[in-house]
């Protein structure tokens, strides 16, 4: 008798440590939680290309909380350009990420995407540019005719080439493009296998820290002054099925992108933290260039603003240089209601 006792004493007692464990497990399982105590949402977020200072805001917004004050858990992954932000935000691989505006206006106008809005602006101007280093004999974009250029195929830069040579007096057909990947494409040049490659204006630190050779870059600036630089997107489905979440997730990241640009060192620290293969002196470097063309005379004080006038003359620019196949509208890309206001 005493023997059964002790026996069903030790199952209750197995049963009760087996209810506690179970129950802590399910506890350390849980969602985190958010600001405001419910549980995060999962969101992926790409990079515009690649993981350099430019793109740094964004692991600031992550370190600093900005992301889980606004209730997300955020994974960042590096973006391959405007096509492929495009693409896997719209297959649903990743909800935002960043795009040249006027490269996803030529992928809408002529076909070859649909589907996403942007909703804030993160450069008022474009920094898309031809980038190079001295002992090439590209001084202007004339020396550009006889050389190799590299860059990603989906790439804004690339895509708005034929526009830019056309306004710059350059002969598109004496230019010879091949393929590169966003974080291999400064090492290629630095091999000396290509003449120069599409680059942002704010990369030039950071090519000169690779090549160890002087930067010469050719923005496309210097013909297109009225396009936009890099915007967020999201799919048109979320952003109409739950703008609230889109606006939370855009203040955020604004936040973050505000805090990069007043402390540079410190967002190439914590981007170093994230991407061991960050060089923080070249990444703090960019992100002082950078500065210039996200907050603008066109735009006032508010990050993420958009002006539909604005917007399009954009248009008007790619249609005058037969660059858009269709004619489209600026709210047709653009979520104006979603925007950070002036």
């Amino acid at each position: 008798m005493r023997r059964l006792t002790r026996t069903v004493a030790a199952a209750t007692l197995a049963t009760a440590l087996a209810l506690v464990a179970g129950c802590s497990s399910g506890s350390d399982s849980e969602s985190p939680k958010g600001g405001d105590g419910k549980a995060m949402e999962k969101v992926t977020y790409l990079t515009s290309f690649g993981n350099f200072g430019r793109d740094s805001y964004a692991w600031v917004a992550k370190e600093k909380g900005y992301f889980s004050e606004a209730g997300f858990d955020v994974e960042i992954k590096p973006g391959q350009g405007t096509g492929t932000v495009i693409t896997n935000i719209v297959g649903g691989q990743a909800q935002f990420g960043p795009i040249d505006l006027t490269g996803g206006l030529l992928q809408f106008g002529n076909g070859q995407a649909k589907d996403f809005v942007a909703v804030a602006a993160i450069q008022q101007r474009t920094m898309a540019a031809i980038a190079t280093v001295e002992g090439k004999g590209i001084a202007s974009p004339k020396d550009l005719e006889g050389k190799k250029l590299a860059d990603t195929p989906g790439s804004v830069v690339r895509n708005l080439f034929p526009t830019y040579a056309q306004l710059a007096g350059v002969d598109v057909n004496k230019v010879t493009w091949v393929n590169g990947e966003a974080q291999t494409l400064m090492g290629t040049l630095a091999s000396g296998s290509v003449d120069g490659i599409g680059q942002f204006v704010v990369g030039q630190p950071t090519i000169e820290a690779v090549t160890k050779k002087k930067a010469v870059v050719l923005p496309y600036s210097d013909v297109m002054q009225d396009l936009y630089g890099n915007v967020l997107i999201t799919s048109s489905k979320i952003a109409k099925e739950n703008p609230e979440m889109v606006k939370r997730f855009t203040g955020a990241l604004m936040k973050g992108l505000e805090y990069a640009l007043a402390n540079p060192e410190e967002a190439a620290e914590i981007l170093k933290k994230n991407v061991d293969a960050t060089v923080p002196a070249a990444a703090a470097a960019e992100l002082k260039l950078m500065a210039a063309y996200v907050r603008s005379s066109n735009s006032g004080t508010q990050l993420g603003t958009l002006d539909s006038g604005r917007v399009a003359k954009s248009i008007a620019i790619l249609q005058g240089a037969g660059a858009l196949k269709s004619n489209i509208t600026p709210d047709q890309i653009i979520d104006f209601g979603l925007a950070p206001k002036a």
